[in-house]
């Protein structure tokens, strides 16, 4: 006997009776099946419904040969009701439903294939068979946006099989058995078997994020409904913290970052030229010196290169520069000119608990040890 599917029908479904029809204790619970659910099982890129059943919590719904399996925490029998994590079912309904339009319009302009569909946590992911520009999908999600706000009422209709359908409709894959088609009139048919929407208008609106190049295609970051509201929230809240540290106007914070790095940079650079000048003081009175070890303090990994170079220019013998502290560990530069220093360094990042390399007359990296310890292995 096959599980009778009142998800298909009814999306809005909360609360349902059924009887028990097989309970089979598992490693991680039971596994129990039903004569009929609301639960959707996990599949077409949708996770699956949680909620509860009778007094046990459903914590995985999965499909096999047309029974649904109920994973539960708790074993169960006779006529139990089963309730619906409505919150959860109601906002993967709105990015499903959100995703059939912008998939159905990046078809229709430009003749894109969904080819990889993920609703995550956060957000989720539609990958494109073909290279689409953000500019090209900027105009998918306007369109998509005005069919929402058309709020169009979602059509569901079944045919017996593929060959029996005389529609023209979007699906990823041959469909055994009974085909399934959701529409979004003059926007999108497709043929599915999850849970969406009455009408487009409860989506809300849609945002994308993100596109990047994913195999031959891209591949498309985006949010819908309350995520999409939560998203934005989070981002204003953001953009108005960054106007009031840059005392800027909320549409005005990017010129002011702008403005902010590169005042930055104008001080990046004073400080490389006046390190140089400190950098060529302190090398010329070691001059001659022999080998050195040095600790200097704050100094950012390209600083401790450009000191060991100036120190390599004027000295005989190895440099060691360190620069950290014994709770954070040290960055270090290590030289010699002329020299050969990877048998040293290996033994040294060893004895020093470190990593790092570079040339064979230059290296850098940085250890765990403490002062004395480095100070000790340098026989100081």
């Amino acid at each position: 006997m096959l599980t009778n599917k009142l998800y298909e029908n009814d999306s809005y479904c909360r609360e349902f009776t059924a009887d028990v029809l097989s309970c089979e204790a598992e490693a991680e619970g039971y596994v129990v099946v039903l004569n009929q659910t609301a639960f959707y099982p996990e599949g077409g890129g949708q996770p699956c419904d949680l909620g509860t059943l009778g007094g046990a919590t459903v914590l995985d719904v999965q499909e096999r040969d047309g029974l649904i399996l109920h994973r539960v925490d708790k074993p169960l029998q006779g006529s139990v009701t089963g309730q619906i994590d409505w919150a959860r079912r109601f906002d993967l309904m709105q990015q499903h439903s959100g995703e059939h339009l912008i998939s159905g319009t990046a078809h229709r302009l430009f003749g894109c294939e969904n080819v990889g569909f993920h609703m995550g946590a956060e957000l989720i992911t539609i990958d494109f068979d073909r290279v689409v520009s953000m500019e090209d999908l900027a105009r998918v999600e306007a369109l998509v946006n005005e069919a929402i706000w058309s709020n169009l009422q979602t059509r569901v209709r079944y045919y017996a099989s593929e060959a029996l359908c005389p529609e023209d409709y979007r699906s990823k894959k041959l469909i055994a058995g009974r085909l399934r088609l959701v529409e979004f009139p003059g926007v999108d048919l497709c043929a599915c078997c999850g849970t969406h929407v009455a009408s487009t208008g409860e989506i809300g609106m849609v945002k994308l994020l993100s596109v990047a190049k994913f195999h031959q295609g891209v591949r498309v970051e985006l949010v819908c409904g309350k995520r999409a509201y939560d998203y934005l929230c989070a981002v204003t809240a953001q953009n108005r913290a960054v106007s009031g540290l840059l005392s800027a106007k909320p549409f005005e914070t990017a010129a002011a970052v702008e403005r902010s790095l590169s005042e930055l940079n104008e001080v990046k650079q004073e400080k490389a030229r006046w390190e140089g000048r400190c950098f060529s003081t302190l090398a010329e009175t070691l001059r001659d010196a022999g080998e050195l070890l040095l600790f200097e303090e704050n100094l950012s990994p390209d600083s401790l290169r450009r000191l060991c170079v100036e120190l390599m220019a004027v000295c005989s013998g190895r440099c060691a520069v360190f620069s950290g502290t014994d709770a954070a560990g040290y960055a270090y530069a290590i030289g010699l000119e002329d020299g050969d220093l990877r048998a040293f360094v290996k033994d040294m990042n060893a004895a020093l608990k470190g990593r790092g390399g570079g040339k064979p007359n230059f290296a850098q990296g940085r250890v765990g040890a403490s002062r004395r310890e480095i100070e000790e292995y340098f026989g100081k």
